[in-house]
């Protein structure tokens, strides 16, 4: 009996099992295995994207947020910043770009904000500032790393659930976001429900693969048996 065969169909019915089921089963280098099998070989942000912490994952729904330049004091500091953060719904992920990174893009008061709505994490195309309290909430914030420079005289929201781009990534909102010690990838909707079910069973897979190595199987007949490596 095949892998394939030997194990039951995966199905979830809502984001909150699929979320879950990602979280406990997958990690990020076997779904962007998957994504290259369907031809979407970018779907990895930037590698200094990481996680303050290494144990984080997430998984969610993507919350694009689009960050310009500003130099000085503004009419309305922070542009769309509280807008953007007060309409963040359960389940997304606050996940932001724009701008030449000359200052922190987030920090404790938009970790506490973004946490009580329920937001299942972030991720900062940019720097992270007050690190010991963001990391006190025990909530996944992914960024380029730490830097103090206040933004309020140096950057601004222009826009929030929009389309945005990072590293050549196309992010629309709605897109799943995955994001492990590896990275963070995302995975287009049109495509979703096929690429995790593949990766679940790839990932079942591996770990098959891998006990049978262990048990003594050479590489080559392992790989000839499951065509897993």
């Amino acid at each position: 009996m095949t892998i394939e065969q030997n194990k039951p169909l995966i199905e979830w019915e809502t984001d909150q099992e699929l979320f879950k089921l990602m979280e406990s089963e997958l990690y990020t280098p076997v779904v962007g295995d998957i994504l290259d099998e369907y031809g979407y070989y970018h779907q990895f942000l930037p590698q200094p994207v990481q996680p303050m912490r290494l144990q984080d994952k997430l998984a969610g729904r993507a919350m694009p947020v689009l960050m310009i330049d500003v130099f000085g004091p503004q009419k309305k500091p922070f542009g769309k910043l509280t807008e953007a953060l007060d309409q963040l719904q359960e389940g997304e992920i606050y996940i932001a770009t724009g701008g030449t990174m000359r200052c922190a893009y987030w920090g404790e008061i938009l970790t506490a904000t973004a946490r009580m709505r329920g937001a299942r994490g972030a991720v900062i195309d940019g720097y992270h500032r007050d690190t010991p309290q963001v990391l006190e909430q025990q909530w996944p914030v992914f960024s380029r790393g730490r830097y103090a420079q206040d933004s309020s005289v140096r950057t601004q929201v222009a826009d929030y659930r929009c389309n945005i781009e990072i590293g050549g990534v196309w992010i629309a909102p709605g897109d799943l976001i995955f994001g492990d010690l590896d990275g963070v990838l995302v995975i287009p909707q049109k495509i979703e429900k096929e690429v995790i079910a593949k990766a679940i069973k790839k990932a079942r897979g591996e770990k098959l693969v891998r006990k049978e190595i262990e048990n003594g199987m050479s590489s080559t007949d392992a790989f000839a048996k499951y065509g897993i490596l």
